[in-house]
């Protein structure tokens, strides 16, 4: 990169606010690189990167229509990709055992002024990105749920807006999750929270061993599930541990506790 060129970059996340705190991050701990443009799913980031051609492209894992890994290996070999996680610390030794560039959610200003520092030196000396391919081939064999087309990696933590609030929630500490119109209503031990994640979607990123399906529109996290409870009709419900309403369960998923 010559040296009067500023650096440029384009960020890529389904969640908004997440992708304008970044954003807003990037602005205070690098205030020369040029933020090209943000992209809400992977076909628009794949598209921004060929429009805009940019030096450095932050890519959320998971997103819709094309995950942040299926982006990276479309990107041009000049491309420096950082690699914004939500997993837990079985993925993030995965990606450093591989030599990417990632950022674990929440975002820190440490960790970010880290990977700024790294990408400012490689930049300056023209080092090549890593070859994507090479790094996705190691991926997969240190965490193939990270890579498309085989068994998902599990989320650890959930970003939920309470209010005007976006809180980080273990996904441990969650009791169960609970369709609402177009959101998803999570439920702990401390209240409720919003996401905009379909119940649907969020299926293939829970631990099934963990978390079932007890209804159309309900997942429950069966490690706080105290004990059932069945009416005269043979209707079932949950009791939790950490919350006075009962759970219904649906007569689809009432074998599941015939031993409980």
């Amino acid at each position: 990169m010559t040296p009067n060129r500023r650096a440029t970059a384009i960020i890529a996340d389904d969640e908004p606010r997440l992708a304008a705190y970044l954003r807003e991050r990037l602005a205070e701990l690098w205030p020369d690189l040029v933020v090209a443009g943000v992209a809400a799913n992977g076909p628009e980031a794949q598209a921004l990167i060929a429009a805009e051609g940019p030096d450095i492209a932050f890519l959320d894992i998971r997103m819709p229509g094309l995950s942040g890994l299926d982006v990276a290996k479309s990107a041009g070999r000049d491309v420096h990709v950082v690699f914004v996680t939500a997993f837990d610390e079985y993925a993030v030794d995965a990606f450093e055992r591989a030599a990417v560039d990632y950022l674990l959610k929440p975002v820190s200003d440490a960790r970010l002024a880290q990977t700024i520092e790294r990408l400012r030196q490689r930049l300056a000396g023209e080092q090549a990105a890593p070859g994507l391919r090479a790094v996705l081939a190691t991926l997969a064999e240190l965490a193939p749920g990270l890579v498309a087309g085989s068994t998902p990696e599990r989320l650890a933590w959930i970003r939920a807006s309470v209010g005007a609030e976006v809180r980080l929630i273990a996904v441990d500490d969650v009791c169960y999750f609970q369709a609402n119109d177009k959101y998803t209503s999570v439920f702990t031990k401390d209240g409720e929270a919003l996401i905009r994640t379909p119940l649907r979607a969020l299926v293939d990123s829970l631990d099934p061993v963990r978390f079932w399906q007890v209804h159309r529109g309900t997942i429950v996290n069966v490690a706080h599930v105290a004990s059932t409870t069945r009416d005269f009709a043979g209707r079932v419900s949950l009791v939790l541990r950490h919350r006075e309403e009962p759970v219904a369960v649906s007569r689809a998923f009432a074998h599941r506790f015939r031993q409980m």
